[in-house]
């Protein structure tokens, strides 16, 4: 991503943030960028494909990080950590970015739907694991898809009201102050 379409992606995200989609206007992300309009859209046809963009990124990211610390996990414990803590650094380091697709997953429209296919895919990765970890020992019995769920929403708002909270906060007191005492409840 060139530098004019990397500036117009993160005042858009920004924007997105604090406006909501349907408030951001293109002149106003033109605007506060410094792009001109003819930039915007010789890098971006509409404003639904940065929003578009911002998804595919934003989840590429958090896959291809799930997908790193798996190859260094062996137990099903150890990879529901290394989500859990890759969640948490995703909410500390870009969050417009989740506070954009948790806004824009409610609804019953186009965005909504891909944001909720976006996080169900995650989810199911989270499903997974705990699926895994059942099978083998590591977990009590439980409703996977459910408490994967529960997993993503409660990390996010819990690294978020962390982050409000104080402002200096680090992943690791995050994950430290809630992961751990989520896992204690789900292991065997």
């Amino acid at each position: 991503m060139n530098k004019t379409k990397r500036r117009i992606f993160k005042t858009a995200i920004k924007l997105f943030a604090d406006k909501g989609f349907d408030n951001a206007g293109i002149e106003e992300i033109t605007a506060v960028s410094g792009v001109a309009k003819g930039s915007l859209y010789y890098h971006f046809e509409t404003k639904e494909e940065i929003f578009d963009t911002l998804l595919d990124s934003g989840f590429k990211l958090l896959g291809n990080s799930v997908e790193i610390k798996f190859r260094h996990r062996e137990t099903a414990k150890e990879k529901l950590e290394a989500i859990i803590l890759i969640l948490i650094k995703i909410v500390v380091l870009y969050e417009e970015f989740l506070t954009v697709v948790i806004s824009n997953s409610l609804g019953d429209n186009e965005r909504a739907e891909k944001c909720q296919n976006a996080i169900d895919k995650f989810c199911k990765q989270i499903a997974e694991v705990i699926n895994e970890g059942i099978k083998n020992g590591e977990f009590k019995e439980a409703n996977a898809e459910s408490l994967s769920y529960l997993i993503f929403g409660t990390t996010y708002s819990t690294a978020l009201y962390r982050i409000k909270k104080q402002k200096d906060v680090s992943s690791s007191e995050i994950f430290d102050d809630f992961a751990k005492s989520l896992l204690d409840g789900i292991l065997k």
